[in-house]
């Protein structure tokens, strides 16, 4: 069948109109990138320093996005950017984040620079060779501590510890010289968490562990024997600030058999207080 040609007035053939030419248009989202990813980046380190300011060592999506009053997509969005880049974290049976090695190397490099890693790095040396053992330096790193530097003798059989590895408050030497100078609700909060056992000799008791932190506040100094580690002994105390603050904490470690405390602490508290003078000035 023939299609009937439509006619102007007339009779002439009405002229058809042409074909619609797309115009092309810079998209918004495109035009404004340069905002947009200025603001993306900027809500990306809002989302990294939010883990430094709580205290809790894992976060959700939810927890972030209200903090932030952010979209809980765009916080799964940057969250994702960051774990790909080692930034963070993520647990996949408790569904939350935390900062991930990335951010602690970067951490690392700060201290390696400045701070109390460069003042106390002479002291671990003198303290090492003093004791003929292990000195090493630790921080918070919100509810748990990792080491940052450590000096180990040039004798046979040596304790070592692994740098950057997070370990809980509450076992081993350094752990309780942390957590003994805490305020108290942060230590009412990290003893309600639980006192996993890590050896046989870990206090897993919140009444003992807190009958020992009290020592450790009394004598400035905390003790331990196979907590943390079964074989190694330390001892420890922590690096205050002017308003009694913990800086950091330094511990002489060895074997259990051959560390020998009484010895050991009057270097490691003149240690002590030679770094928290270089830190005031």
């Amino acid at each position: 069948m023939r299609r009937a040609m439509k006619t102007a007035p007339g009779g002439a053939p009405a002229r058809q109109a042409p074909a619609a030419v797309p115009v092309s248009r810079p998209d918004a989202d495109e035009a404004d990138r340069p905002g947009q990813t200025v603001a993306t980046v900027e809500r990306a380190m809002d989302v990294l320093i939010h883990f430094s300011r709580v205290s809790t060592p894992d976060l959700g999506v939810t927890e972030i996005a209200t903090a932030l009053s952010l979209s809980k997509a765009a916080v799964h969005r940057i969250l994702t950017s960051l774990r790909t880049r080692n930034l963070v974290d993520f647990d996949a049976q408790t569904r939350r984040y935390r900062l991930g090695p990335l951010a602690l190397n970067l951490g690392l490099t700060y201290l390696s620079h400045i701070g109390v890693r460069a003042v106390a790095r002479p002291e671990l040396a003198a303290l090492s060779a003093a004791t003929n053992e292990t000195a090493t330096l630790s921080i918070r790193i919100g509810d748990g501590r990792v080491y940052i530097d450590q000096v180990v003798p040039s004798r046979e059989i040596a304790m070592s510890v692994e740098v950057g590895v997070p370990y809980p408050l509450h076992a081993g030497g350094s752990s309780k010289a942390l957590l003994a100078f805490l305020p108290r609700e942060e230590i009412d909060r990290v003893l309600a968490g639980g006192l996993p056992a890590l050896t046989d000799k870990t206090i897993t008791s919140v009444t003992a562990l807190r009958r020992d932190l009290a020592r450790v506040r009394t004598r400035g100094y905390a003790i331990s024997a196979g907590e943390r580690q079964s074989g190694a002994a330390s001892v420890a105390a922590p690096i205050l600030d002017g308003m009694g603050h913990v800086v950091a904490v330094v511990s002489v470690s060895g074997p259990a058999g051959r560390l020998e405390v009484d010895k050991v602490t009057p270097a490691l508290l003149a240690a002590i207080e030679r770094i928290s003078a270089q830190l005031e000035h």
